[in-house]
C-alpha cells in the first residue's frame, strides 16, 4: 500500500506542504514547470533551495500580479492580504476562479473546492455569517489559491493509497492578520482543528498551523497518529521562512507498507452471579447475531467469594450502543465497563481451493510479514460426513493435493 505521511512537528502551511510534496516528485524542476502550466491567473511558482537548522529543503515562492507574498504578515509567510482583484473573495469568486480559470482535472478541482468549503465553514462559525456571505481575507488571495491548488495537484500526481498525518504542533502566542492580532491558533484554524490531535510547546512562539494548512490536512489525512511501519521510498522537506529553535519545516514521507489493517474496537465487560447457563447462552447468541465480534465468559469470584461470570463483548465502535442496550435487556447486570482498544489484524481475503473432494472455501490472511490460510470448517465437516474420514484426514489430503 502506497502511503504518504506528513510530519507536522512544526505545524503546517499551504506553501510548506506544497514544497514538501514537490521534493517527492521524480523531477522537481519539471514539476514546477508543470505547476506553472496550470495557468492560475496572474501567478508564478518559483522553487528555491533553502536550509533550516542544517536541513536542506525546498521553499516555494508565489509571485502574483500584486507582487511577492508579504514576509511579515504570518509566521510562515503565506495566506497574506493583498489589495488586488481577487482579494477578499467569497465562495462564489473562488468557484469562478477554480472552475473557469485553472487547468486541472475534475478530481483536483473537487479537492480544491472541498478545502475551501472547510475554510468557509470555519469562517462562518467564527463570524456567525452564512457561508455564501463569507469574505475571505488571507485565504482568498491568489497566492493562497495557488498554494491550495499546488497541494491538491501534487497529491493527485503522487497517487498515494492512503494519507496519514502526525498530531499537529500549532504554536503559541499571537498572530497578526487582516482582522488584527489574534490568539494562536487563529480562530478559523482552531475550528478546523476540532477533532484532530494538536499540541503546543514552550520552545516555539508564534503561529505554526494556519487555516490553509489545517484545512488541507483535514481534507486529505484520514488518520492523525504516529508514523506507521513502512518502507520509505522518498522524503521531502518543505521549509518556511521564519527561523525557530527547531527546524521550520513540514516533512513528507512517501513509502509502502503491507496491507495491514488497524482499527479500534470497544471491549464491554460486566460481572453477573445470578444468571443461569441457559440465560448466558441466549445472551451470547443475541449479541453475536446483532454484530458482536466476540463474546466470551470467564469464571470469577465476586463479592463475599460468590462464584460468578465475567462476560466480555468485543464489538466495533459503531455497534456499541445497540449491544449495550441488548446487554441491559437480556442480562441482570446494572453496570457495564468499556475499554476502547487499538486492534491490529491481518488483511483477509476469501478464496477457493480445488480438491479431490470438490471446491473448498479458504480464508487467506496476510500482513506484518505473515501469511496464513484456513479452510472453511463447514466445508471440511461436510466432506468428513460424506466420506467417513476425520476432519484431520480430510485436511491432510487437501493440503497434500495443494502442494
Amino acid at each position: 500500500m502506497k502511503t504518504l505521511y506528513f510530519d507536522c512537528g512544526m505545524g503546517a502551511a499551504g506553501d510548506m506542504l506544497a514544497a514538501a510534496l514537490l521534493e517527492l516528485t521524480p523531477d522537481p524542476e519539471q514539476t514546477i514547470i508543470n505547476l506553472n502550466h496550470l495557468e492560475i491567473p496572474g501567478t508564478v511558482f518559483i522553487k528555491e533551495t533553502a536550509e533550516k537548522c542544517g536541513i536542506s529543503g525546498t521553499h516555494i515562492r508565489v509571485i502574483t500580479e500584486a507582487g511577492e507574498e508579504d514576509e511579515h504578515m504570518h509566521e510562515h509567510t503565506h495566506e497574506h492580504h493583498h489589495d488586488h482583484d481577487h482579494s477578499h473573495a467569497g465562495m462564489e469568486g473562488i468557484r469562478h476562479i477554480v472552475n473557469d480559470h485553472i487547468r486541472v482535472s475534475d478530481k483536483v478541482r473537487q479537492d480544491i473546492l472541498a478545502v475551501y468549503q472547510i475554510l468557509a465553514e470555519a469562517e462562518s462559525a467564527v463570524h456567525n455569517t452564512d457561508i455564501e456571505h463569507i469574505h475571505f481575507h488571507e485565504v482568498g488571495t491568489m497566492d493562497a489559491i495557488a498554494d491550495i491548488t499546488a497541494v491538491c495537484w501534487l497529491i493527485d500526481q503522487l497517487k498515494a493509497d492512503e494519507i496519514i498525518a502526525s498530531p499537529i504542533h500549532v504554536g503559541r502566542g499571537t498572530v497578526k492578520c487582516a482582522h488584527g492580532i489574534l490568539p494562536v491558533p487563529a480562530p478559523a484554524a482552531a475550528v478546523i482543528l476540532k477533532g484532530i490531535p494538536i499540541y503546543s510547546r514552550e520552545l516555539v512562539e508564534g503561529e505554526l498551523c494556519t487555516p490553509t494548512g489545517a484545512a488541507l490536512l483535514k481534507h486529505f489525512a484520514k488518520e492523525f497518529r504516529q508514523m506507521p511501519m513502512m518502507s520509505v521510498t522518498g522524503i521531502g522537506y518543505g521549509l518556511g521562512k521564519k527561523d525557530f529553535p527547531i527546524a521550520n519545516c513540514v516533512r513528507a514521507v512517501l513509502g509502502t507498507r503491507e496491507s495491514e489493517e488497524t482499527d479500534q474496537i470497544s471491549e464491554l465487560a460486566f460481572n453477573v452471579d445470578d444468571m443461569t447457563g441457559e440465560e448466558i447462552g441466549y445472551l451470547t447468541e443475541k449479541l453475536l447475531k446483532e454484530g458482536a465480534r466476540e463474546v466470551f465468559v470467564t469464571p470469577v469470584y465476586m463479592k463475599k467469594n460468590r462464584p460468578g461470570n465475567l462476560i466480555t463483548v468485543i464489538c466495533t465502535l459503531d455497534r456499541k450502543k445497540e449491544l449495550i442496550s441488548l446487554i441491559f435487556r437480556h442480562s441482570t447486570t446494572i453496570g457495564i465497563r468499556e475499554s476502547v482498544r487499538n486492534r491490529y489484524v491481518l488483511a483477509r481475503e476469501s478464496a477457493v481451493t480445488e480438491t479431490p473432494f470438490g471446491t473448498i472455501r479458504r480464508k487467506d490472511s496476510s500482513g506484518y510479514g505473515v501469511t496464513r490460510s484456513k479452510y472453511e470448517y463447514d466445508d471440511l465437516a461436510g466432506i468428513a460426513e460424506e466420506t467417513g474420514l476425520s476432519i484431520r484426514e480430510v485436511l491432510d489430503q487437501v493440503e497434500k493435493n495443494r502442494e
